[in-house]
Formats: structure tokens, sequence, C-alpha cells
């Protein structure tokens, strides 16, 4: 089985792409699927964010209350690093399963979508790493959009990451989102057909190929 990488900047599109690879027949497991379940309640990981946070990060039913906690993270690095120190190692658990039971399934190709695989100096373990890239600009539209933050809000995500220049320099493949859905869709096909080719993946990844970076 090869599993390879999908990381980009937050709100770069890698969910579309991911939801796209999924629709080619490519199972993605999704770091920030396996990082919730790693902080359900009645969790040691949930258990150790209280105590390093404070209950009040809490909602009343005893879930995290992740807007509150990532207000507080996105702008104070040595808490964000504390987070991660807490939450990642039981994510990389999760992740280790999940990629086991897809082996055990038979599957030859999946996807490992994450935000922070450079970051965490992971970027060896999941080659061919695949990044999408938006603009800056596109990004901070999109994270105001979606999770309803002010700009400062959204400009401290957006700085907690690696600046996408480095992780498109890092990159095996880029998938360019600065289009239509559409032009995402072919951009995304194009690079799993060169994706198929080169780790030589007997599946139906389409006859057009993306140039490896």
């Amino acid at each position: 089985m090869h599993l390879f990488g999908l990381t980009g900047g937050i709100a770069s599109g890698k969910s579309a792409v991911a939801a796209r690879l999924r629709e080619r027949g490519v199972p993605v497991i999704d770091a920030d699927k396996l990082a919730r379940d790693a902080v359900a309640p009645g969790t040691e990981t949930l258990a150790a964010i209280v105590k390093r946070f404070g209950a009040d990060m809490l909602f009343p039913d005893g879930s995290l209350d992740r807007k509150k906690l990532g207000a507080i993270v996105f702008k104070d690095e040595e808490k964000r690093n504390a987070l991660n120190a807490i939450v990642h190692p039981q994510v990389t658990l999760l992740t280790f399963n999940a990629s086991r039971l897809y082996r055990d399934e038979g599957e030859a190709l999946v996807a490992y979508e994450a935000a922070l695989i450079l970051e965490n100096g992971m970027a060896d373990a999941f080659r061919p790493l695949v990044v999408v890239a938006a603009p800056e600009e596109v990004q901070l539209a999109r994270i105001m959009s979606r999770d309803q933050l002010a700009e400062d809000e959204a400009r401290a995500r957006i700085a907690a990451q690696m600046p996408v220049g480095e992780k498109i320099a890092a990159a095996d493949y880029v998938i360019e989102n600065t289009g239509s859905l559409a032009e995402l869709e072919r951009r995304t096909d194009d690079v799993l057909a060169s994706l198929c080719e080169r780790l030589d993946v007997d599946i139906d990844c389409g006859s057009r190929g993306a140039a490896p970076r």
C-alpha cells in the first residue's frame, strides 16, 4: 500500500481535493477527524487538555470547545506547541491504525490529509507529498466566511502555519486552487494520474498526468 500526503495552508482547498480523491476511489485518512476523535469526551487526551488549559475549554455537555481553544493557541506559540504535544501522539496512533486497516483491506493507494505534515517534520513519511495552494487573500476570505472570524483572528491562524511558499518548495506535486471547483477537480485528476504512474498503482487513475516537481 502506498500512503501519500495531502497538505496545504488553512482554507487552501484540501478538503475539496480530498473529496475528489474519494470520488475517484482513493481512501482518505482525515487527520482533522482523527484529532476530533482523539479529544472526544472521556478520552485521556481531552483530560490532558483540560488539565493544561482549564475546564472552561469545555461545552456544558463535556465536549471540547475547539473555537475557544483555537482563539487561545493561535495567538500564543508556546500554548499551541503545548496543545500539539498533547494531541499529536494520539493522532499518530489513530493514523497508524487507520492505515493498517486499509492495508489489510488490500487498498493500493491511500491519501493522508493533514494541515501540519511539514510543520511536524513528517513530510518524508508521506511521500509523494501533494500541496494544495491558494493566495493568502483567498485563504483570508474563506476563513472569515467559513469560521465566522474577525480579520485579525483569521490572519493569526494563517500566520501560525508555515508560509505557503515553503510548503510548495517541499512538495512533490502542487495543486493550485485559484479558479473554479471544476478546475480544481481537473488538476486533482491530473496529479492522481501522475501518482498512479509514479507508484505503479493499478487502479483507474485516468490517462492524463501532471509533471512532478
